[in-house]
């Protein structure tokens, strides 16, 4: 049977994360665990919060009738109601459960709106760098993905997307903070994106994708987006906040700002059927009643980054400290990044070459490592770059 040819091409530009973190597999069943560091994948390797898995146990053991079964298709009132106290309390406006819709993960959460807003041929902002799925959420439902190039420091550049908007711009992705690059968007930067969308002679919806938000450090706080800018949908999950990534739970909460939010609401609904995805997992649901607003503790993560901050810059490379996320987005010590990441495999380290985020001459590090593995990696990374030097 022959593949569709739209996904034969995808193929070919198939996340580097997944290439690398089965190259990691490799590595360890050839060389052993203890000579491979893999800074490969961001999979959270922290356990969900006490409570969190009491809560579970509790669920489990005393499950009533019906618990396991079919529910509305925006997901139980009584967790979009937990999701709605949270963004109440962090934005300051009058989110309702009815604007909260449970989904498989952040990831689900993107497609039911893109599926929900996109006509076929609609144009899709997305900063560049940028997390590489975003390109085939996008495509999935018609839609025509218009990168945007950063600032030299990674924050969006507010006069190229200006340049950029055209009649059938509909959405611009924000991603913060950021994956890979860890960079935390300020204040002011939302304000002028606000402005600019509001300058627009057409409605241009905001989709905030917001998994890493509590992942920020030195004291750093990512600003509520929706609480800036006006027509904002949220994407997030629980995989990172709650170190839940195989649970796929999350939700969309639509803004009660944002235009036309009644038939939104309806078309999320719909959206969220129709793709299969149905309904966020019950037990988690029923978990998530009670555990919504918690969160890991993230100073584990802080520590592994100034701990692999440090280790590059003795090792002699340039580093600039990621405001938050989990990731260090790090300049490869020459132009070509696939071939760099090449030559740290040779030490037994994979990274992600930045080139699969859209940004060449850089590599992606996951600070999902476990921290007593960091200090032994430094000395590969130290050969490689001596190689390059010489």
């Amino acid at each position: 049977m022959q593949i569709s040819l739209a996904i034969e091409e995808q193929l070919k530009n198939a996340s580097w994360i997944r290439r690398m973190f089965e190259e990691g597999l490799r590595l360890k069943a050839e060389r052993g665990e203890d000579a491979v560091f893999d800074y490969s994948i961001g999979n959270p390797d922290l356990e969900p919060p006490a409570a969190v898995l009491e809560r579970l146990k509790q669920v489990v053991n005393n499950s009533t009738p019906g618990s396991h079964g079919y529910m509305t298709n925006g997901g139980y009132m009584e967790t979009r109601e937990a999701v709605a106290r949270k963004l109440r309390a962090d934005s300051g406006l009058d989110y309702q459960a009815e604007d909260i819709f449970m989904t498989a993960g952040a990831a689900g959460a993107c497609n039911v709106v893109l599926k929900a807003i996109l006509n076929p041929g609609d144009e899709v902002m997305v900063m560049v760098p940028y997390f590489v799925e975003y390109r085939f959420y996008i495509a999935n439902h018609g839609g025509v993905m218009v990168p945007i190039d950063t600032t030299e420091d990674f924050l969006p550049d507010i006069e190229a997307i200006r340049r950029a908007i055209t009649p059938r711009t509909k959405v611009i992705m924000l991603n913060t903070p950021n994956n890979p690059t860890g960079r935390v968007y300020p204040a002011e930067i939302l304000r002028q994106i606000e402005q600019l969308v509001s300058e627009a002679d057409h409605p241009i919806a905001i989709l905030s994708d917001e998994p890493y938000k509590v992942y920020t450090y030195e004291g750093k706080k990512q600003t509520d987006v929706s609480r800036i800018i006006t027509n904002t949908i949220v994407c997030n999950s629980w995989s990172k906040s709650l170190g839940l990534p195989g649970e796929r739970v999350g939700y969309v909460a639509l803004s009660p700002r944002i235009s036309g939010r009644e038939a939104l609401r309806k078309a999320c609904i719909f959206t969220n059927r129709v793709l299969g995805y149905l309904n966020a997992p019950a037990i988690w649901q029923w978990v998530l009643m009670e555990t919504a607003s918690l969160s890991i503790d993230v100073a584990p993560y802080e520590k592994r980054r100034n701990a692999l901050v440090s280790g590059l810059r003795e090792a002699g490379y340039d580093v600039v400290a990621p405001d938050g996320a989990f990731y260090l987005f790090q300049k490869t010590p020459i132009a070509d990044d696939k071939e760099f990441v090449r030559m740290l495999v040779d030490e037994g380290i994979l990274t992600v070459p930045g080139s699969g985020f859209g940004r060449a001459g850089y590599m992606r590090l996951s600070l999902t490592i476990p921290f007593e593995r960091i200090a032994p990696s430094i000395p590969g990374f130290r050969r490689a770059l001596e190689r390059v030097r010489a």
